[in-house]
C-alpha cells in the first residue's frame, strides 16, 4: 500500500489539524497550572504518562498495531522516554510551581534552539548554517531579556524554574536528534509515541509513589482532577494522535509550525482562565524568540529571497530582451 503524498503547501484542513494541535498542548500547561498547586511534580507527571500510554496502548490495539519485542526496539523506548518524558516532564511541572504557564510556554519554545546546536554536533547532516546560527542568537537574546541580567545575580526559585524550563527545552533538543533512529528501526510513529509512555510510566510511577506517597495527600479538587485527566488524554494522547497524523500529511517541516502557536495558546489560555499577566520584557523576549524560530525556519527568508531574485531577473531580461513584457512581470511579482 502506498502512503499518502506530503502537502508540501499545507491546506485548510491540514492548518485546522496544526491549529489544533498548538491548543492541545499549549493547554497542558494550562492544566499543569492548575494541577500543580495542589498536588506534587511527581504525581502529576506520573499520572500523565500512565493515563497518556493507557490511552494509546487501547488506541493500538484497535488499530491492530502492536508493540515490538526486540531488546533493540526497547532500548530505543527507555532512552527516549528520559529524554522526551521523564526528564522535560518533570522540569517544567516542578518549573511550573514557581513561574506562570505562559511564561513557562515561552521558554519551552527554545526547543527548536537548543536543536538545531544538539544536531550540529551529533549528526552528520543537519549541519549550523550562518542563518541558523544567527537564529540561535537572536533566540537565546530572546531569553537573556525574559529572565534579565539583574535578576540573575539573586538566583532566586523563579530563576531556577525559569532554568529548569530551559532544561527541559535542551532535552527535547537531544529527544528530536535521538529520535531519528526510530524510522531506521522501522517502528511505526504511534508504536514510536506508545512505547515511550509506557516506558516513561513504568520509571515514573514507583518513583512517585515512593516519594510523593499520594494515597496520605489531601484529596485534591473536582478542578485539579480534571486538569489531570485532561493533561494524560487531552494533552498527551489525544495529541499524539494529531501530531502523528500531520506528520504523514504535512511533513515534518510544517509540523514544526506549531512551535511558533503553542506559546499564544498557553498565553491566552492562562490570562483568561488563570488570570496570569506577563511583564513586557516577557513580551518583548518572546518576540525575539519568534524572530529566532523564523530565521532558523528560513521559509520566511526563502520567500524574500526568491521574490528579490525573481525581480532582479526580470530586469536583466527587460534590458535585453523584452523590456515591456518583463516590466508587466516585475509588476505581477510585486503585487
Amino acid at each position: 500500500m502506498t502512503q499518502a503524498p506530503i502537502h508540501k503547501t499545507m491546506t485548510a484542513s491540514d492548518w485546522a489539524l496544526l491549529i489544533a494541535l498548538s491548543v492541545v498542548w499549549g493547554g497542558s500547561f494550562l492544566f499543569v497550572g492548575v494541577a500543580v498547586k495542589e498536588l506534587p511534580p511527581l504525581t502529576i507527571v506520573a499520572s500523565r504518562v500512565v493515563m497518556g500510554a493507557a490511552a494509546l496502548l487501547i488506541v493500538l490495539r484497535v488499530m491492530g498495531l502492536h508493540l515490538p519485542r526486540t531488546r533493540q526496539a526497547w532500548g530505543a523506548f527507555l532512552g527516549m522516554s528520559i529524554l522526551n518524558n521523564v526528564i522535560p516532564f518533570t522540569l517544567i511541572v516542578w518549573g511550573q510551581s514557581h513561574i506562570a504557564s505562559g511564561l513557562a510556554s515561552i521558554l519551552n519554545a527554545t526547543t527548536p534552539l537548543f536543536t538545531v546546536i544538539v544536531a550540529h554536533y551529533l549528526t552528520d547532516d543537519e549541519h549550523l548554517t550562518g542563518q541558523k546560527f544567527a537564529g540561535v542568537l537572536v533566540g537565546f537574546a530572546g531569553v537573556a531579556v525574559m529572565i534579565g541580567v539583574a535578576a540573575m545575580a539573586s538566583w532566586d526559585a523563579s530563576i531556577l524554574a525559569q532554568l529548569a524550563v530551559l532544561g527541559a527545552a535542551l532535552s527535547y533538543g537531544f529527544s528530536g536528534v535521538f529520535g531519528r533512529r526510530f524510522k531506521t528501526l522501522g517502528i511505526p510513529p504511534l508504536a514510536t509515541a506508545a512505547g515511550q509512555v509506557t516506558v516513561s510510566s513504568a520509571l515514573l510511577l514507583p518513583v512517585a509513589l515512593i516519594v510523593d506517597r499520594p494515597w496520605t495527600l489531601s484529596m485534591p479538587s473536582t478542578g485539579a482532577l480534571l486538569s489531570m485527566v485532561a493533561l494524560g488524554l487531552v494533552s498527551t494522547a489525544f495529541a499524539y494522535l494529531i501530531f502523528f497524523r500531520l506528520l504523514a500529511r504535512a511533513g515534518a517541516t510544517n509540523v514544526g509550525l506549531v512551535t511558533f502557536l503553542i506559546p499564544v495558546s498557553a498565553i491566552l489560555l492562562g490570562v483568561l482562565v488563570l488570570g496570569e499577566t506577563l511583564a513586557p520584557r516577557h513580551i518583548a523576549g518572546m518576540a525575539l524568540i519568534a524572530a529566532g524560530l523564523i530565521l532558523i525556519d528560513g521559509r520566511a527568508m526563502s520567500a524574500v529571497t526568491a521574490r528579490f531574485s525573481a525581480s532582479a531577473s526580470c530586469r536583466k531580461v527587460a534590458s535585453v530582451f523584452c523590456p515591456e513584457g518583463c516590466a508587466g512581470q516585475e509588476k505581477e511579482h510585486r503585487n
